[in-house]
């Protein structure tokens, strides 16, 4: 019997001795067990493609992550990888990319890393757990087990041909499977769910909205008739993706009804973007500062937190946080007491108080293809990026959180008195954590 259910079981015997012989029903609090966390991630959805946020006309009908937002906290500066591996790898580490060599797509993502698995593990904390639906940090059929995953199911690489024809890993073994990727990701999570006796932590991550876009199967979306064949799809991509998004939020929907209202009230979930939005399809955003960029519209990414012991209802969070960050948070809510390792800092305080302990200072990057990387730093107000090329870029997001003007343009400059001192700042602060 696992510590869990031995301490449960304590109490229920205490409470039945305590109220006599009578036949009355004795419930056990859900406070008083282990949280079960799922993490679910989306794949290419930034800020202008998530309904609660500002920027982007265009918005999906997603009535599950609205849900969520209403019931738990929706954060507003959430920083990720510009691109897939070296955010996953960042969740997985706790560490920045250049720390572990994961920068750009298609990085492998040594085995000599700690995972947040076998973190999980060390402590103690009694959790099973899983990665489901997509991995892209190795395509070794190995690699999650390898990396401590108990189990996993899902696809390797960083995307498919066909959401209908794909290559399904499950524990070391590949296969064929036709089923769509987003309900087959979502059955196995459901079954996979359905057999757990202990606290659980659960990775989903759809490869969804990721390329090639397409129309999904008309019950899961909400956008009407559209025509499927490729040209349609290429001339207008922008109702397809919504599609996706909106075929992803109704499997959600299905994950968390399959569960008992006991079990998703002892469950924590977690809702984020893996990276910003691809350029066919970004809104406000120029195409060249969208995914891949270490502008705003690659970096910025939905976060939503609701459930077991979120005790903020339709909360607006404006903390700074880095993917890395989601390590030692889902470290704490397992019952980890370390706040900090590596490069993560635990959020865990601002579920139930916005007066948590938070960054001054939050950091992305991206390699590039030649060698070389660009990264970017920001404060509460003031964003700076350096280029591989060398050149920089200075914004006020106060005043423009579309990055506009470069305060380094010759046009902008000299730097005022303040904006030069902050400049300074972020450059210093930046060279510490790359040091």
């Amino acid at each position: 019997m696992k510590l869990t259910q031995l301490c449960a079981s304590i109490v229920c015997l205490i409470l039945l001795f305590s109220c006599g012989n009578d036949d009355s029903t004795i419930t056990v609090s859900p406070s008083l067990t282990k949280p079960n966390i799922v993490l679910i991630i989306a794949d290419d959805m930034g800020l202008d493609a998530s309904p609660g946020y500002s920027i982007g006309s265009v918005k999906p009908n997603m009535p599950t992550l609205q849900n969520m937002m209403d019931s738990g906290v929706r954060f507003n500066n959430l920083w990720s990888n510009p691109v897939c591996t070296p955010t996953r790898g960042s969740i997985l580490t706790g560490k920045y990319g250049f720390r572990t060599n994961v920068l750009k797509a298609n990085d492998i993502l040594s085995t000599s890393e700690l995972s947040l698995h076998q973190y999980l593990d060390n402590n103690n904390t009694g959790y099973n757990h899983a990665v489901i639906g997509k991995w892209h940090l190795s395509n070794d059929v190995n690699h999650p087990t390898n990396m401590g995953v108990n189990y996993y199911a899902g696809l390797l690489n960083g995307g498919v041909q066909s959401y209908t024809n794909w290559n399904l890993t499950e524990n070391g073994l590949t296969s064929t499977s036709t089923e769509y990727t987003t309900t087959k990701f979502t059955d196995l999570a459901i079954d996979w769910i359905d057999q757990q006796s202990q606290p659980w932590f659960l990775w989903l991550a759809y490869n969804a909205p990721h390329t090639p876009f397409h129309l999904p199967p008309n019950d899961l979306h909400y956008q009407g008739n559209l025509p499927s064949d490729q040209a349609s799809i290429d001339a207008n991509p922008l109702p397809y993706y919504m599609a996706m998004l909106e075929a992803m939020d109704t499997e959600m929907g299905r994950l968390i009804n399959s569960m008992s209202e006991e079990e998703k009230a002892n469950t924590v979930f977690i809702f984020i973007g893996d990276n910003g939005t691809p350029n066919q399809v970004v809104q406000e955003h120029s195409s060249f500062r969208a995914k891949g960029s270490v502008y705003q519209g690659g970096v910025n990414v939905p976060m939503v937190i609701y459930g077991k012991d979120v005790t903020r209802i339709n909360a607006i969070e404006n903390a700074l946080i880095n993917t890395t960050d989601l390590f030692a948070t889902i470290s704490e809510l397992a019952g980890n007491n370390t706040t900090e390792i590596n490069d993560s800092k635990s959020f865990k305080d601002l579920l139930s108080s916005s007066n948590g302990n938070t960054r001054d200072y939050v950091y992305a990057e991206v390699g590039n293809e030649t060698g070389g990387s660009n990264y970017t730093i920001r404060n509460s107000t003031h964003k700076y990026i350096y280029f591989d090329d060398g050149s920089e870029a200075l914004f006020d997001l106060s005043i423009n959180p579309l990055e506009n003007p470069n305060l380094l343009n010759p046009n902008q400059l000299p730097l005022s008195t303040e904006n030069s001192l902050i400049k300074d700042e972020l450059i210093s602060r930046l060279n510490e954590i790359r040091q």
